[in-house]
């Protein structure tokens, strides 16, 4: 087979459009016929047609009321002047709630008002009414009313109106049937620890599990290697009995790529590649009159076009369409560029801080999982725009609830491990609250301060002058704003080296050696002021260390680039290489602490997130980590109005 080209670059409403059209016309879009269950598993299912009640409910006139049953017309006359007695088991009827009504009955009184005189006789002082406290026949569902309208998603309480109605079984649709094809000679079944080379699949595991949320029913298949021949075999076996069928990798157009290939010999493509980012490479095509969507390989993108098209089309074979998404307002916390001519979907980590909610950008690779599962919105940048302002209000998709965002405390700036300690007991102690952690750099957080986009900020800025850390930052980035610098921790930073330090390095002179290659922290970040700092004091030029300019945006993130071989040593805290069983070469200890603007420190968020910081748990969890000190934690070190 010859290389594959992109087909198309369709904007996603045309592409979408066309697909469906398509998709409709040769009637793929339409529920398969009904089938018959009992009604008591049929939540979450959809009708296939209105239900109507075979019985009335109640069936019989029924007491409402603990107390006694009589008739109305008898009790006229009764007043507190002048009560009325009742011989009980005569003229009035002993009931609990639920009885048949006695026959010549046509009211309860209750108990309550009931004042028993003798054994035989009871005596009441206000006239009942006719059918007082008295369930009537069909009081809530009448014989051959419709109880749920066809094309209806069955809910809890459904279920209890249908068997009330005397319904056991019901007509639904059947659950869209769906088989995900896992491809590529790389992938391998979930493990430990995968060889170099070789991929774990999830991403099919995440379509079944996104298919079932929709209220269908996947299956996935054995994984394909890339071979065009058994793709096809794999193909054709799927489309003879699943509703929808879906590739997942193989969709762009490298030496290994055939599904857009293979497609197009068994059916049709009606569209290969859409104006969309991630996602670009997307397949829309045909086989057998199913719906065949080859899915790109990253999982960002994966995750986002079986959003962008499966879901509609699981949705349609339900007679459904996908419930609308909640949607707010948001300020970008900073300046968003995108590329003319795709819409980009972005997404962002979203916190209330004062009157306004903040967006602030994770990271926007399409193959960084974890940025979907930190994500609490998607932005979506117009393909005619070239991105979002600093400060624009943009409308944002949800990926968690609104309720959830406005009890979120927001943290911008350098990161720490002890920050997802720290988020973890903030969701143990306080259910409804979570904690939001940008890893931007101290500088940065500083400035996010400065603009009112965060509740507080994780600093570690050594000031060359004083050897003091974070107060001359504070003062000279915040000069007109009142904080309180509270400390978290102190902790080891040193160099990280592979295990055994196979390069015998011993301190920061041997990073101009031309055998050893660094990796840094960005600009800004409080680890790079430390390096500078120290790299000036020792007369090191950075100009001669191999990979001074490649930057990573947390200590995690260097110390996986020496785990995976891609540099050899790193600055960075003890407990980010211990993490990745590295050995670490101490040089020195350092003050993290957290600058909290003093208009926030009466609020729930600092309130709740200090309560944490000063509990045993988090403490004794943080203290079991090398590398790190709590003897001034929860500590306040300074404030500026002080």
């Amino acid at each position: 087979m010859g290389r594959n080209i992109y087909l198309d670059d369709m904007p996603l409403e045309e592409a979408t459009e066309k697909y469906l059209r398509e998709l409709d016309g040769i009637g793929a879009l339409k529920p398969a016929p009904p089938e018959v269950i009992p009604v008591e598993n049929s939540l979450h299912r959809v009708t296939a047609q209105p239900v109507y009640a075979r019985s009335s409910s109640p069936h019989y006139h029924s007491a409402a009321m603990d107390g006694y049953a009589v008739m109305a017309a008898s009790t006229f006359g009764a007043k507190e002047t002048s009560p009325l007695q009742l011989r009980s088991e005569i003229d009035a009827m002993p009931v609990d709630t639920g009885d048949p009504l006695p026959a010549g009955c046509d009211a309860v009184i209750m108990i309550e008002d009931i004042h028993p005189v003798n054994e035989g006789t009871i005596e009441i002082i206000q006239p009942a009414y006719p059918w007082q406290h008295v369930r009537v026949v069909g009081e809530d569902i009448v014989a051959t009313e419709m109880i749920i309208p066809a094309n209806h998603r069955v809910r809890p309480i459904d279920i209890g109106g249908l068997l009330a109605g005397g319904v056991t079984e019901i007509a639904v649709r059947p659950k869209p049937y769906v088989a995900v094809i896992p491809t590529g000679d790389e992938i391998i079944e979930p493990c430990a620890e995968p060889e170099p080379g070789k991929i774990i699949d999830f991403n099919s595991r995440v379509f079944v599990a996104m298919i079932e949320e929709w209220g269908g029913l996947a299956q996935r298949r054995k994984i394909i290697r890339d071979d065009p021949h058994l793709l096809q075999q794999a193909l054709a076996a799927a489309a003879k009995t699943a509703d929808l069928v879906l590739i997942n990798a193989g969709s762009s157009a490298g030496r290994e790529d055939f599904t857009s290939e293979v497609i197009s010999r068994m059916g049709k493509v009606v569209a290969h590649g859409v104006a969309i980012r991630p996602g670009k490479p997307v397949i829309l095509g045909v086989v057998e009159n199913k719906p065949v969507i080859g899915i790109p390989g990253y999982p960002v993108s994966a995750y986002l076009c079986a959003e962008l098209f499966v879901k509609r089309i699981v949705y349609h074979k339900q007679a459904l369409i996908p419930p609308p998404q909640e949607k707010i307002k948001a300020l970008m916390s900073r300046k968003l560029y995108s590329s003319l001519g795709v819409e980009e979907f972005v997404r962002v980590k979203l916190g209330r801080v004062g009157d306004q909610v903040i967006a602030t950008p994770v990271t926007r690779g399409a193959g960084v999982v974890m940025s979907l599962i930190r994500a609490d919105g998607v932005i979506r940048v117009p393909r005619f725009s070239e991105g979002i302002a600093k400060g624009e209000t943009t409308e944002v998709e949800l990926l968690r609830s609104y309720q959830e965002v406005q009890e979120t405390t927001v943290i911008i700036g350098s990161h720490d491990n002890t920050l997802d300690i720290l988020a973890n007991y903030m969701r143990l102690f306080f259910p409804e609250a979570s904690v939001s952690s940008a890893h931007v750099g101290s500088l940065a957080g500083l400035t996010a301060l400065k603009r009112n986009e965060a509740h507080c900020a994780g600093i570690h800025l050594l000031d060359e002058e004083t050897g003091e850390y974070n107060v001359f930052y504070i003062k000279r980035y915040l000069p007109k704003k009142e904080v309180i610098l509270v400390n978290l921790v102190y902790r080891q930073q040193g160099l990280i080296v592979k295990k055994g330090n196979p390069k015998n390095i011993s301190g920061l002179e041997d990073l101009t050696r031309q055998d050893i290659t660094f990796v840094n922290r960005q600009n800004g970040a409080g680890t790079r002021v430390l390096l500078d700092y120290s790299l000036k004091q020792k007369g090191i030029s950075p100009g001669k260390i191999r990979g001074y300019d490649r930057e990573e945006y947390t200590h995690m993130a260097v110390a996986a680039a020496v785990a995976a071989g891609e540099a050899d040593c790193a600055l960075g805290i003890q407990a980010a290489a211990n993490a990745l069983n590295l050995d670490f070469i101490g040089l020195g200890e350092e003050r993290y602490d957290l600058c909290i603007p003093e208009e926030h420190w009466e609020t729930r968020y600092i309130k709740r997130l200090l309560s944490v910081i000063e509990s045993p748990d988090f403490k004794k969890e943080v203290g079991s980590l090398a590398g790190y000190d709590l003897r001034d934690c929860g500590k306040i070190m300074w404030k500026s109005r002080e």
